[in-house]
């Protein structure tokens, strides 16, 4: 049975799932990227972006693990990029350059209308104007069996989280303290949700946290 499942999504010592004022500069707002050290320094994301080398130690795995079995994604619109508002042009395409690193049919969830984008590799980018059951929906036929995975960014989770409808979720805490931005518990009552802690590992660059219902 598939599952619906939130991977490698990093958070701040003080909770922050992205730093305020999200940019073209800034696409995790400022300070943003000190969260996902602990990733981008790991094979499996330096391979993804046509880098060599990369730690090949715990960090990597639970990197690696967040890209098996997936056969659709899920984000929000902030995640697909810093446009607000009626879409001006078809010119913006994300921020990973022609060949994404999702390689699978993406959902895109959005209150303006767009044709779906389809880019090299794989990935097509699916627009949904009518709420997060529908992009599920629309997800879970596109996985085919295979699992989902909702990539982001905090408002998006949480919407899912309060839903119930989130299995699974790895959460990497890194050692940085953002101050302000989108903090991840805000609302959230995790045991109340019915979620335990099934796995707990301590790297040097990030505490790894599996919750699991």
């Amino acid at each position: 049975m598939s599952k619906f499942r939130v991977d490698s999504f990093t958070i701040s010592l003080d909770g922050y799932g992205a730093g305020a004022d999200q940019s073209l500069e800034n696409p995790l707002g400022v300070g943003g990227n000190t969260l996902h050290e602990w990733a981008l320094a790991t094979r499996t994301f330096r391979t993804m972006f046509g880098q060599e080398g990369g730690t090949t130690d715990i960090d990597d795995e639970f990197a690696a693990r967040g890209f098996r079995n997936i056969g659709a994604w899920i984000m929000g619109r902030n995640m697909f990029g810093p446009i607000r508002g009626d879409w001006p042009d078809d010119v913006w395409k994300g921020w990973w350059g022609d060949n994404p690193v999702y390689h699978c049919p993406v959902f895109v969830l959005t209150h303006y209308p767009r044709p779906a984008i389809v880019m090299e590799g794989g990935t097509t980018f699916h627009f949904v104007t009518d709420g997060i059951h529908a992009a599920l929906k629309c997800a879970t036929e596109a996985a085919a069996g295979k699992d989902i995975r909702v990539g982001g960014g905090v408002s998006t989770i949480q919407q899912y989280l309060h839903a119930g409808l989130i299995d699974e979720m790895h959460l990497a805490i890194s050692p940085v303290l953002l101050g302000s931005g989108e903090h991840f518990f805000a609302g959230i009552d995790l045991p109340k949700l019915g979620f335990r802690r099934s796995e707990h590992v301590i790297t040097p660059n990030a505490t790894h946290v599996v919750l699991t219902k």
